[in-house]
């Protein structure tokens, strides 16, 4: 397995995936990278929502998000990990970043894919708010963060590139 610099340094976004299923073992390690994650005051308040690529639900939230798009907005991964938080603690949002990223890291380790996903937020917590939390199994109470479609790549991308100098301040 690669090193931890050696992943941050080699990551990127796919968009594109085989057909290949992943096995449920891989899908376990992925969730569980996720799980753990820091979470603010050790609150542990995620709960991941895994959806496969053929689930209604997924051709749903792409009718509401966009019927017209040519392609769906999970890229034809195998699955899609959704990641809600409790909504009445303020620190959510955060920590489902950070465990989603754990899971993209996870995901560039054992080869696989990933695409962190924010463009359902409107949809996810608009109007069929409620609706759609019932059928992807949040808790009560709980709300969309954020989600990760991943898969095994089917195209390849270079990591993007930064300018240090404009981007950061040492004070």
């Amino acid at each position: 397995m690669k090193d931890c610099m050696e992943i941050i340094n080699t990551r990127s976004s796919i968009r594109k995936y085989t057909a290949e299923p992943l096995p449920c073992e891989t899908v376990r390690e992925l969730v569980e990278a996720g799980l753990k994650a820091p979470t603010a005051a050790n609150r542990q308040e995620l709960h991941f929502t895994v959806v496969g690529k053929d689930d209604p639900v997924q051709a749903e939230i792409q009718k509401d998000l966009n019927p017209d798009a040519a392609g769906n907005f999970y890229y034809s991964a195998p699955i899609t990990i959704y990641i809600s938080g409790d909504e009445a603690f303020g620190w959510s949002a955060v920590d489902a970043g950070i465990a989603v990223e754990n899971i993209h890291l996870a995901a560039a380790a054992m080869g696989l894919g990933s695409v962190i996903l924010g463009c359902m937020k409107k949809v996810l917590n608009g109007e069929k708010k409620a609706e759609y939390a019932e059928k992807l199994g949040f808790p009560e109470g709980y709300g969309y963060q954020v989600a990760i479609a991943v898969g095994y790549p089917d195209t390849t991308k270079d990591q993007h590139t930064f300018d240090y100098e404009k981007n950061v301040t040492i004070l």
